[in-house]
């Protein structure tokens, strides 16, 4: 081998080298569509980096999906908001205690000329009616949190399982099995009604004829937290790179950058984690 290709040879593995470290600053997030969709994790993401040249790779999907990539141990950290099924995990093992990040709220949309009139500000007697009125429904029907939240909210009005077809109940609900992007999309297009996060809604570019229909019903309230997964189930996960997010996004400057978030002057987010 010439001088020459051995220094270059010398020079290539003391780059790759000299760039191991920095790749390995990096963690796996395993996040709900709403966080990506509303634009929250461009606006946190990069603010995060900044402060502790750690990278994070987002796979944005349902809350329930992204718990089951916790339990296979194919995240290193969770960012999700069905907290029932975010303490069951936890109370299963298979991840650290759970920390409060921030909330916002779900919100009912639907075309503002509201065919099955369900205005208003409870989000129980609005789904009464619109079952009444046959009028179609655009569902996550994914395992997200919002999905969660959704059949908790049918199941209080009487109706636990929405998707049932019968003669006494024959009211247009479609399950997409997607995010709350695609469905917004697919309720614009159909003038249906749709159960959103404020935040997604927000961001939203194509609405249509869509307008926030009911709003306000405490029951409506939406709460974020952050897991790290338990390296005791999955030792090969980044436990101290992924305890750092957790820990920044708790503190005080975590908490101000996703205050700041807005979009028309409209908070999206609101902290309200406890240190």
């Amino acid at each position: 081998m010439g001088r020459l290709t051995k220094t270059a040879l010398f020079a290539a593995l003391m780059w790759v080298t000299a760039l191991a470290p920095a790749q390995e600053r990096s963690i796996v997030m395993a996040s709900t569509t709403s966080t990506e969709q509303s634009g929250l994790f461009a606006h946190l993401l990069p603010a995060f980096k900044k402060a502790t040249n750690i990278d994070v790779h987002v796979v944005a999907q349902g809350t329930g999906q992204a718990l089951d990539m916790g339990r296979r141990g194919d995240a290193d950290i969770l960012f999700v908001h069905d907290q029932a099924a975010e303490e069951k995990f936890v109370a299963e093992g298979f991840g650290l205690p759970r920390r409060p990040v921030m909330y916002n709220d779900f919100v009912l949309i639907g075309p503002a000329a509201d065919p099955a009139g369900v205005r208003g500000k409870d989000i129980v007697t609005a789904l009464g009616k619109l079952a009444a009125a046959k009028a179609a429904f655009v569902s996550r029907g994914d395992k997200s949190g919002t999905h969660a939240a959704e059949l908790r909210y049918w199941k209080l009005a009487s109706i636990d399982d929405p998707s049932t077809k019968s003669p006494a109940r024959a009211f247009d609900y479609r399950a997409c099995g997607c995010g709350m992007g695609p469905a917004l999309n697919i309720a614009a297009s159909s003038d249906a009604y749709v159960l959103a996060d404020r935040g997604t809604w927000l961001a939203f570019k194509n609405p249509g004829t869509l307008a926030i229909l009911v709003e306000g019903d405490a029951r409506l309230f939406n709460q974020y937290g952050v897991i790290v997964v338990n390296p005791a189930k999955h030792p090969h996960t980044k436990t101290a790179l992924a305890q750092a997010f957790s820990d920044w996004v708790v503190s005080a400057d975590g908490q101000a950058v996703i205050a700041d978030y807005k979009i028309g002057g409209k908070q999206l987010f609101f902290p309200n984690a406890e240190r």
